[in-house]
């Protein structure tokens, strides 16, 4: 039975709250696993989501070897590999580096850098994010301070769509039709202004300005916005050091026009398919791999987007016919876009249910909601997206409540084998 169906706020999500810390920052990478019910853990990260093609064969050889034989996608647009034993680090880090997957050692957790994955692709956005992605991610790997930055902390390059400048970032960089960029910090309503050319460097010091500014304060912070009421004082602090570094900066007010994610199909010159739950099994990505000329770009939403300049508009009906074939969701009018949830039973121990099957059982339901949906085993609501969503959470007790959408009526309880009273409670909540 589903516990309860709910408007009011559910209690903070540990991701999302500052709180005190006595350790440091246990967000896995590639070369420190995390111990799950199901395997250790690796999370490689793939800044902008880019991968070569040989790059995505090495992840398959990798997920067959040495984990469950699938890959997991994630809101930041990196990989997982799931299943793995515990004493398989040295051989991992080994096929990830000759694949040039793991360019430093050093900096392999703080790579989270999103990037609009359609740039350059459908004629939209108003600068091509690619250099400032190659430039941002060797910044980084060259930075002795870069090196304390989080797991968690977060960049994000937005060509000027609005897409990824939704995200929630640390430091988002957005390009302006005069060949600038603006940079936002956190959730500040203050952007500074600079020329499109400075914006990497300029992201980069950034997050380094932030780092002393914690240092300084004697916090152990791991966003921006943790930092709280003095959040507001990072901004004016950026501008102090980029007026010091000779960087030209005015402030401006942030642009807050945003977009969602690719929709499936074929938009522009590119294929768009989504993964339900962000699950590929090895032939679905070994498909993705063979029809892609050179690349892929794997989106914070789950998606692959897979650019195809030189294919005509036959063959790229063709190659997306060849994808869903494979279970890939090419449909644009899919539910399963709207739809996400947590790894759930059996792989994390403190899960209350076995969410990613609960929410394919209830699929139909989710086509009624206008809100995204997530499923979360508990309230830490890992990997939940930003943004307005409907929160589906299982409770100890072996129900679920649903929280969140505009609703405001009273709680109900449903079953969640009855799909059509799913339906009318989750409509309750997102009409």
């Amino acid at each position: 039975m589903l516990a309860a169906v709910s408007t009011a706020p559910p209690p903070s999500s540990p991701q999302a709250t500052p709180a005190p810390r006595d350790r440091g920052d246990a967000c896995p990478g590639t070369l420190r696993l995390h111990a799950a019910d199901d395997g250790a853990l690796a999370r490689v990260r793939v800044p902008g989501g880019v991968l070569t093609t040989g790059q995505a064969h090495a992840l398959a050889d990798v997920a067959r070897r040495l984990g469950d034989g699938e890959l997991h996608l994630t809101s930041r647009g990196n990989v997982q590999v799931r299943g793995l034993p515990d004493a398989c680090g040295g051989e991992l880090a080994g096929l990830l580096d000759a694949a040039g997957l793991l360019p430093s050692p050093e900096h392999e957790r703080v790579r989270n850098v999103v990037a609009s994955p359609l740039s350059g692709l459908d004629g939209r956005g108003t600068r091509e994010v690619r250099p400032w992605l190659t430039a941002l991610d060797a910044a980084l790997c060259a930075s002795a301070a870069s090196r304390g930055l989080s797991g968690r902390f977060l960049f994000a390059l937005d060509d000027g769509r609005g897409d990824v400048a939704s995200l929630g970032a640390d430091v988002t960089v957005r390009a302006t039709a005069d060949d600038g960029a603006l940079i936002s910090l956190g959730s500040a309503r203050e952007s500074l202004r600079v020329a499109g050319d400075d914006a990497p460097r300029v992201a980069l010091l950034a997050a380094e300005v932030f780092l002393e500014f914690a240092r300084h304060g004697g916090e152990r912070v791991w966003r921006i916005d943790e930092l709280g009421s003095r959040a507001a004082e990072l901004t004016p602090a950026v501008r102090r050091r980029l007026t010091e570094s000779g960087i030209g900066c005015v402030r401006a007010r942030q642009d807050t026009t945003v977009t969602g994610g690719p929709p499936p199909g074929v938009i522009g010159s590119a294929l768009c398919v989504h993964a339900p739950l962000g699950r590929l099994t090895a032939s679905q990505w070994r498909e993705l791999a063979e029809v892609a000329p050179g690349e892929l770009r794997l989106t914070p939403w789950r998606g692959i987007v897979v650019p195809a300049p030189d294919m005509t508009a036959s063959e790229r009906d063709a190659a997306l016919s060849r994808l869903a074939a494979t279970g890939l969701v090419t449909d644009p009018s899919s539910p399963w876009p709207g739809v996400g949830a947590c790894i759930g039973r059996p792989g994390c121990g403190k899960s209350h249910a076995d969410v990613r099957a609960d929410a394919a059982r209830t699929l139909a339901a989710a086509s009624g909601s206008r809100l995204p949906l997530y499923w979360s085993g508990c309230e830490r609501r890992c990997g939940h997206p930003h943004g307005d969503r409907v929160d589906v959470i299982a409770t100890a007790e072996g129900g679920y409540r649903l929280t969140g959408g505009d609703g405001d009526g009273p709680p109900r309880t449903t079953d969640l084998d009855d799909v059509s009273r799913l339906a009318t409670a989750l409509a309750a909540i997102t009409s």
